[in-house]
């Protein structure tokens, strides 16, 4: 029964993953549409600001599934009742001070926007940061029942929720906009539906898998234990949150919403293209721990994997970036039409430099099989800062681009220099012989990168079918091309399996 949970789980996953990923590519237009530009820049930036309050999870989440894994195996169930009352408490402060801080900001809105803001659009300003503040504020305490629910490895249950709550709320948040509601109807949307997926993990909780708290007789020392592990996690959930929200934040300040919504644009497609390679790397978690505890070749063998899953990373990575190159600009304009040409910059500024990480991002999974994780977490604090500092220059003066540059740069600092050198010198991965495969690949982009410029320059995009025509064409002649001068007989092997299955 727990691999039904664990396999179906996974697939859920995967389908949340392609749901996130097509609903963003349908919902963001539509949004764009019925709200307008400025007000979805306004709604933005608002999300963007009280999704930095996040950093105030500090990683419990990821504490709370390790010491409840640790209690399991030993039995201790009084220790894991314990365990639910010392989280609860400490995810109801953390939701205290959020709901706090959200209040600050939406009492200073003009902290977050100057003064670029009409009186109406402040308004609507401190509604969106009120709601957003509430939503996040009951989120936190929730969190620990999602947590229990998937420490007990109910992931069917879990992910299936989950995708409800993914999918219902665009198709409700819809109709409100139609009726003129605006972003305030997506965030009351949003609200009520995590309300309802919340309920429903209380309820199984407590109904099915029998959870109680106790809120006294604490293990002695157990907050300290707890806090140490989160500390590198808590630095990680920061860098990320300064590399997801911060140029958001920044443009609303400087710039104004409408270079938000722009940005926002081509941020979308960024996540999007990170998608993709975040699902193939994920799968390979369990073989690295198992190489590294039991394999005699350690060093031999985890290269190997490192290889060969960057390779078919960058087979699939190499055709959607080239695609963006020679057909972005047409896509946008079809997708959200002709005044988001700046989006199109931002994406490419984004997703080339993060063609680095995104071929070697199994070496996290090993770096923290090798225990070896917190020098990345420091290398990324460093590199948010970096990004936080050229980002602060850069939008005033370039807009959206000049955010993306800034995030672009740190991106090559740290993924493309120092953590090479880190996987090279300390966790034993042949890095040289990595790049000479990335190297050998790329001769393979030689066709397809003459035949994208030929069709970008001579095939009529009149139309989206027409385009449509085009990019399958290219994704035809890059796959013929890999076929012929790349791909070795493993991962050619890799692509027969699935046709004869």
């Amino acid at each position: 029964m727990k691999a039904n949970q664990i396999k179906i789980g996974a697939i859920l996953s995967y389908l949340q993953m392609a749901f996130n990923v097509a609903i963003n590519l349908i919902y963001t237009p539509v949004m764009i549409k019925l709200l307008g530009k400025s007000e979805y820049g306004l709604y933005n930036t608002v999300a963007s600001t009280i999704s930095l309050l996040t950093i105030l999870n500090l990683g419990f989440s990821s504490s709370y599934i390790r010491f409840f894994s640790v209690y399991k195996s030993k039995g201790e169930n009084e220790k894991i009742n314990s365990l639910n009352g010392l989280f609860l408490i400490v995810f109801l402060i953390i939701s205290l001070i959020s709901f706090l801080c959200g209040l600050f900001l939406t009492s200073n809105i003009q902290l977050v926007f100057d003064n670029g803001l009409t009186k109406t659009e402040y308004e609507i300003a401190r509604v969106l940061m009120f709601l957003l503040t509430l939503n996040l504020s009951i989120s936190f305490p929730m969190s620990l029942f999602s947590c229990i629910i998937s420490a007990h490895e109910k992931f069917i249950f879990l992910k299936a929720m989950l995708i409800g709550k993914t999918v219902l709320s665009p198709i409700l948040s819809i109709p409100l906009m139609l009726l003129g509601y605006g972003s305030i109807s997506i965030v009351i949307v949003t609200l009520v539906v995590s309300l309802v997926v919340d309920i429903s993990f209380i309820f199984y909780c407590f109904a099915i898998l029998k959870t109680k708290f106790k809120f006294k007789s604490f293990e002695k020392g157990i907050f300290g234990q707890v806090f140490v592990f989160t500390i590198f996690i808590a630095i990680n959930l920061i860098v990320d949150q300064i590399n997801l929200n911060i140029d958001k934040l920044l443009l609303g300040r400087f710039k104004g919403t409408d270079v938000v919504a722009v940005y926002s644009v081509g941020f979308t497609l960024y996540m999007a293209f990170q998608q993709f390679s975040l699902s193939i790397s994920g799968l390979f978690a369990p073989r690295i721990h198992s190489i590294i505890n039991s394999s005699k070749n350690r060093d031999e063998e985890i290269s190997n994997l490192f290889i060969k899953v960057g390779r078919i990373q960058f087979l699939i990575l190499g055709l959607i970036c080239t695609g963006f190159i020679f057909f972005g600009q047409q896509f946008l304009h079809f997708w959200v039409g002709d005044s988001y040409t700046d989006a199109y910059y931002v994406m490419l500024i984004l997703c080339i430099p993060s063609m680095i990480a995104l071929t070697q991002n199994i070496g996290i999974e090993v770096q923290r099989a090798l225990n070896k994780h917190k020098f990345r977490s420091i290398a990324y604090l460093i590199m948010a800062l970096v990004n936080l500092v050229l980002s602060i220059f850069l939008a005033q003066q370039y807009g959206a681009i000049g955010s993306a540059i800034g995030t672009g740069v740190s991106l090559i600092l740290a993924n493309g220099l120092v953590m090479n050198i880190y996987y090279y010198k300390q966790c034993g991965i042949d890095i040289v012989l990595f790049w000479k495969n990335i190297i050998r690949i790329s001769f393979g982009l030689v066709i397809p990168v003459l035949c994208g410029v030929l069709l970008s320059r001579y095939f009529p995009y009149d139309n989206f079918w027409l385009l449509l025509i085009a990019i399958l064409i290219y994704t035809a002649i890059y796959c013929a091309s890999m076929w012929l001068t790349s791909m070795n007989k493993y991962e050619k092997g890799l692509v027969l399996s699935r046709f004869s299955k």
